[in-house]
């Protein structure tokens, strides 16, 4: 393959990989899109002698995710498990996110969140995986787990 014909199909990943974000975008406004929140831990402010020690209440932030959908994936289980839902979560959110907050990539973002708020339930990220085309995501997948406290 000449070093043209590998530009031309460089280029025509890098186009597709576009298209796939663009789509997955649109896709998911369509299929009953909403915000959700995602719940960060607030950052720490330097010289507060109280943080320092150990001794001040943890804060956090809720920092607004969409387009996204929601579903539940799995009925609660007998054996007490809290159920489990998934959130199909825009790419190009979970980027811009990243990008703002400083982190180095979406799966440390993912980490390092305290939970999902969904209609005012904290859910838990169990799980993160995503979707790519051409080595770049357009779309996460989270498994999330209810409180068990609700489950009652």
């Amino acid at each position: 393959m000449s070093q043209r014909g590998l530009g031309e199909v460089m280029g025509e990943l890098g186009d597709a990989s576009i298209r796939a974000q663009r789509t997955a975008d649109v896709l998911l406004r369509s299929c009953g899109g909403r915000a959700v929140f995602l719940r960060m831990p607030a950052p720490a402010s330097s010289g507060d002698t109280t943080e320092q020690l150990g001794l001040a209440v943890p804060t956090f932030q809720d920092v607004a995710l969409e387009p996204v959908v929601f579903r539940k994936a799995r009925a609660t289980m007998a054996n007490g498990k809290a159920a489990k839902s998934e959130l199909v979560v825009s790419a190009t959110a979970v980027n811009l996110l990243v990008g703002s907050m400083g982190y180095s990539a979406a799966n440390v973002l993912f980490a390092t969140a305290f939970g999902v708020l969904i209609d005012d339930v904290l859910m838990e990220i169990e799980s993160a995986s995503e979707s790519e085309v051409g080595g770049v995501t357009y779309v996460y997948r989270l498994v999330l787990r209810a409180p068990l406290a609700l489950m009652v």
